[in-house]
């Protein structure tokens, strides 16, 4: 994932702003518990891109991948609409309690940009989507880069036409999405009163998407390390606003672990596992890499 790349990722502050005003008040409607869903992975399963982490001899990829991690950021469903079969052999391939956050069709997203003609193929890919039943969690539409306000309407019919039985989350990336406080105000109010979960998006090049304005009882969150030391502080610093955000009521954590240069997604997932096992006592699967989680010295 090389979106928000930038070249000298020591020049980047990378500390997480504060929360948006309305962030508290969006947590507040929920009733605080100290339990937490957490569910943490990786984008992708490919063995080219994972290195230090299948087994030699490893025959099938999802079915080891799902042994180490409760859900995957599916983003192959970005590129096709894949047939109902192949849904139901991921289903039949993970274990009881592994979930799929899958990425929507880019014919949605980029290719038709929400216009008229894309509800019937929102339509085509929940029926196939559908499939993954129990292991299905919450889809996310990742608009492009150039598409703006000017599209406003195009948001709006669309939310509204979703059926609400699937969890949705939004990831908006034009900067006048958020650089604009009445544009940003009305999204966020659509995002709120519909339950969509907007995504924040950690990235070095783009800290505008760290928003963190929450719509939803749900942190969907897209984390792009650097391939760099400072990608290890940067989750300390994660662990600590979900657990602030915890206190305050938020249940449903959704974090997915990416790089600019896949191989040590894996490492920072089993570091960042280890640290919300500590905080959170979460028991959650630390996965097994052929090298151990430790942090780098920036020094």
């Amino acid at each position: 994932m090389k979106f928000g790349k930038v070249e000298q990722p020591e020049l980047i502050d990378f500390t997480i702003p504060a929360d948006h005003p309305d962030t508290g008040s969006v947590l507040a409607k929920y009733p605080k518990s100290k339990d937490s869903n957490l569910f943490v992975g990786c984008a992708k399963w490919n063995r080219q891109d994972l290195k230090n982490f299948y087994p030699r001899g490893t025959k099938d990829e999802l079915a080891y991948y799902s042994t180490q991690f409760n859900c995957i950021e599916l983003n192959a469903t970005f590129y096709r609409i894949f047939p109902a079969e192949q849904y139901e052999k991921w289903y039949d391939k993970t274990p009881e309690n592994f979930k799929f956050f899958p990425k929507m069709t880019n014919e949605v997203s980029h290719l038709r940009r929400l216009n008229d003609k894309v509800y019937e193929i929102a339509d085509r890919y929940l029926e196939v989507t559908s499939l993954l039943k129990d292991k299905l969690g919450t889809i996310f539409l990742q608009m492009h880069n150039n598409f703006n306000p000017k599209n406003w309407d195009r948001v709006v019919h669309f939310v509204e036409y979703w059926p609400k039985e699937f969890p949705l989350a939004m990831e908006f990336r034009h900067t006048d999405w958020f650089n604009d406080e009445k544009v940003a105000q009305e999204l966020y109010h659509l995002l709120e009163e519909n339950n969509i979960a907007n995504v924040l998006v950690d990235t070095a090049g783009r800290r505008d998407l760290m928003h963190m304005r929450l719509t939803n009882n749900e942190a969907f969150i897209r984390y792009v390390g650097a391939n760099h030391p400072t990608d290890y502080p940067r989750l300390d610093d994660w662990v600590e606003r979900l657990k602030t955000w915890n206190s305050q009521g938020l249940q449903n954590v959704h974090f997915f672990v990416h790089q600019n240069l896949e191989l040590e997604s894996p490492l920072l997932s089993a570091y960042f596992i280890e640290r919300l096992n500590k905080n959170f006592n979460a028991g959650l699967k630390v996965p097994e890499t052929l090298i151990k989680p430790s942090p780098p010295t920036l020094f």
